[in-house]
């Protein structure tokens, strides 16, 4: 039965594998990324980003993180194979195939290219590091059990990014948005990590469950997450916020103690809406008050 699932999957018209693939991508968890990068634009602008040029940076964020996703399927899809968790996923069963993924991995390239294009020149000609952090860090958790921060460079890069794309310089205070960004990302990774803790371990794969335990994985979260706010009221006196800014990050910093308060080391059963649901309801929450200050101010 599942081997002709697969076939008939496979031999499905180009509609029907898009489909699939953005659900292998999770492209509705693009939210986890584009609230920071619509905070950037807001604060870089002081206000209402110029709409051409702030579309172009939402084209090329969506972009980024399809071709990251992308290569991360791939890249992992051997690793995937032997998991149980992820077995089912397109690539290890075989209802995708790997030159689509890779096709639509160099739709990816090119449709950031264009956008990129069309930002300030600057962005343009470091746009290749973008691609460097996100076709990498797949391979992190091969060699180190701070893989988790390979995977938050990339969250690292995003309000740098977009101030560079939209002014063509830098402010130190997007630098400190985005480390708070790197932060938030690895410790909501750990989190998720903790599922494969086992797998993990016989496998090889680094990661700090697998190294350190659950409890001492959870402890580890809850220490990023605090270098998370620390970080983002940081860049909020560099940058000279308006107080609906702090609220947006109080009301982050309530989220991430409730998200903590979903799982322990002996009750994981809740993991799905400590990773899924809340974060992304963390970042719209901090993106929506962070863009909303600049406006109100």
């Amino acid at each position: 039965m599942a081997g002709s699932k697969a076939t008939s999957i496979s031999g499905a018209g180009s509609g029907a594998r898009m489909l699939l693939f953005l659900e292998e991508i999770k492209v509705q968890h693009s939210v986890f990324a584009l609230p920071f990068a619509v905070a950037a634009s807001f604060l870089a602008f002081g206000g209402w980003p110029d709409r051409v040029e702030f579309v172009w940076i939402i084209v090329a964020m969506v972009s980024a993180r399809t071709l990251g996703m992308a290569a991360n399927r791939l890249i992992d899809a051997e690793i995937d194979a032997r998991n149980p968790r992820t077995a089912s996923r397109g690539l290890p069963s075989g209802r995708l195939r790997s030159r689509h993924v890779l096709a639509w991995m160099a739709a990816s390239v090119v449709l950031l290219g264009i956008s990129v294009s069309q930002l300030d020149e600057l962005a343009w000609y470091l746009s290749p590091l973008v691609l460097i952090v996100l076709i990498g860090y797949p391979y992190a958790k091969r060699f180190t059990w701070l893989s988790h921060f390979a995977l938050g460079t990339v969250y690292l890069i995003v309000p740098p990014a977009v101030w560079i794309a939209l002014t063509g310089g830098l402010d130190a205070g997007a630098v400190l948005m985005g480390v708070g960004g790197m932060f938030w990302v690895a410790g909501f990774d750990v989190i998720y990590a903790t599922a494969d803790i086992d797998i993990d371990r016989e496998q090889g794969i680094h990661s700090i469950p697998a190294r350190f335990g659950i409890a001492g994985a959870l402890y580890s979260a809850r220490v990023f997450h605090a270098v998370t706010i620390a970080a983002l009221i940081a860049a909020g006196v560099l940058l000279e916020v308006s107080f609906v800014y702090y609220v947006g990050v109080a009301a982050a910093g309530v989220l991430l103690a409730y998200e903590h308060s979903l799982i322990s080391p002996r009750d994981l059963s809740r993991l799905g809406a400590a990773f899924f649901t809340m974060n992304g309801i963390i970042a719209i929450v901090f993106g929506t008050f962070a863009a909303v200050g600049t406006v109100v101010d």
